[in-house]
């Protein structure tokens, strides 16, 4: 079997297709699914499952954010390790052979036109339904939503959310301005990661390039492991979005949650 015979599966899909929210929700890294086709990409069971698979917490998170300012959700039905919606098809990390510590067989010696059978059939329909929501919208305001592990690497991580942005910085300054109003939490810019490390993609291409408001916001896992935690973190965070969109707001820029 190929790639293609997993056009039978949903590569991405809408939640709360019909909100009226100027937010539009995206989370890249919503499922661990694996398409039967692709023989578990050679992985072990626990590697399946594992965060190199999947943001755990992630989309809990983002669907109560989406009933809280009744807003549209963007969710990758697929692993990350199959491809990542977060990275442009020529970036080795959009279908990468080792993530983190698992070997990835599955993608260990894929050719250039497998690599591309690969984007055209998981990240080309993400993409698009993803271009099509902004679209919608018309004064889109683009945040995507991700989880990380509390140690990396043997390196314990304090940070417990990240407030991420590339050049267009403005709604990640209005968050962080008033973070202490909304959490205790340790939050940090561009962390644990930022746009060094290639992880701002989708804001670059869905946001920044369109002139929209955008951020990436990081949650860390062990934070959102049940669902009254994620369904506690999503409210929190619609609460603070919608108070750092007023800011924006306050200052003429058009970005209303």
């Amino acid at each position: 079997m190929t790639d293609a015979d997993a056009t039978q599966i949903p590569i991405a899909q809408t939640i709360n297709s019909s909100g009226t929210s100027s937010v539009v929700l995206v989370c890249e890294h919503a499922s661990c699914f694996i398409p039967e086709a692709l023989e578990g990409l050679g992985l072990s069971d626990a590697a399946k499952v594992s965060h190199a698979a999947w943001d755990p917490g992630a989309l809990g998170v983002a669907r109560q954010i989406a009933k809280r300012l009744d807003a549209v959700l963007v969710a990758s039905c697929v692993s990350r390790l199959v491809y990542d919606c977060n990275r442009p098809p020529e970036a080795p990390g959009a279908m990468p052979a080792k993530s983190e510590i698992f070997d990835v067989p599955g993608n260990a010696a894929l050719t250039p036109d497998q690599r591309a059978a690969r984007a055209a059939t998981y990240y080309v329909p993400f993409r698009d339904l993803l271009v099509q929501t902004v679209a919608a919208r018309p004064a889109p305001v683009l945040v995507t939503i991700h989880s990380f592990t509390p140690v990396y690497n043997g390196t314990p991580r304090a940070v417990e959310i990240g407030v991420l942005h590339d050049a267009d910085t403005r709604l990640a300054d209005a968050m962080l301005d008033i973070a202490t109003a909304h959490t205790s939490a340790d939050v940090q810019r561009n962390a644990p990661y930022g746009p060094g490390d290639g992880v701002t993609h989708t804001l670059q291409v869905h946001g920044t390039a369109h002139g929209h408001p955008n951020v990436m916001i990081e949650v860390r896992n062990d934070l959102i492991q049940t669902e009254a935690e994620q369904a506690q973190m999503g409210d929190m965070l619609a609460e603070w979005l919608n108070d750092a969109c007023g800011k924006l707001n306050a200052q003429g820029v058009a970005c209303s949650a």
